[in-house]
């Protein structure tokens, strides 16, 4: 494993990245996932950092974690430039990374998975400017807050907006929801009090009315924050943890990757 580290406007990036070469002394490409932590868009919490990032290694993609600014340098869309600048500079830095540039996709829970819509939804606006190259080929949406108003995650609301009614609604974003949204896995625990399931289903149904591709796992239990759900993360949660080989099994199938 070979440890790189870059910023993103700023915001400090870790990548976790296979450099055995093969037999020819070629690297291969692989998939880059790059992972968005949750946190209100207060803090980012640590169960869906490394053991998330660790997950995705053992698969075979190149790992990189966005620590993406939080609290009050959370509004005015600062977090969905760093993200777009991250998508961005994996792809500059292609070759570099061993990463296949068409295979870039973001992973965010909770307000991560808000802020990995939000790139997928805003990528070619104004909101985002940053370059062409910032669309994700694909995303991975882990409880996600999606709504800003009904169903809506108060804080993580409350931080990403600095309290502006009308950057609240611009990032409801199943009300943003083009044909240009990246194809998309989604899922979401069924006792879920924090961030109601009616946010990944209300997401899920726009992107089907948009011709999007879309898997998504309503589990019957499973409640917030529960990352891996295993114990290492401490919070283990037989019902849910299949999202994580599931979610494998959509990457190999879209991106045409196997270990």
């Amino acid at each position: 494993m070979k440890i790189t580290e870059f910023n993103a406007l700023g915001a400090p990036v870790r990548g976790y990245l296979w450099d055995k070469p093969r037999r020819d002394g070629s690297l291969r490409t692989r998939p880059a996932v790059i992972i968005c932590a949750g946190g209100c868009y207060r803090w980012l919490s640590p169960r869906e950092k490394d053991p998330v990032a660790m997950e995705f290694f053992t698969f075979g993609a190149q790992v990189f974690l966005l620590e993406y600014s939080t609290e009050e340098l959370a509004k005015d869309y600062r977090p969905l430039r760093e993200l777009a600048q991250t998508v961005v500079t994996i792809r500059e830095r292609a070759e570099e990374f061993s990463v296949d540039p068409e295979k870039v996709l973001v992973l965010g829970f909770s307000a991560g998975g808000h802020l990995a819509a939000s790139l997928g939804a805003l990528w070619n606006t104004p909101e985002a400017k940053v370059s062409p190259k910032s669309r994700p080929d694909g995303l991975i949406l882990c409880y996600p807050v999606i709504s800003t108003r009904e169903f809506a995650h108060e804080e993580s609301t409350m931080w990403v907006s600095g309290g502006d009614e009308e950057l609240r609604d611009r990032l409801c974003l199943q009300n943003r929801i083009t044909s240009d949204f990246p194809k998309a896995f989604i899922w979401h625990g069924g006792e879920d009090a924090s961030v109601p399931p009616e946010n990944s289903l209300m997401l899920t149904c726009r992107l089907k009315e948009a011709g999007v591709s879309v898997e998504y796992h309503l589990f019957d239990r499973g409640a917030h924050g529960i990352s891996v759900c295993t114990e290492e993360v401490e919070t283990p949660e037989e019902a849910c943890r299949p999202w994580v080989s599931l979610c494998k099994s959509w990457i190999s199938r879209n991106f045409d990757f196997k270990m």
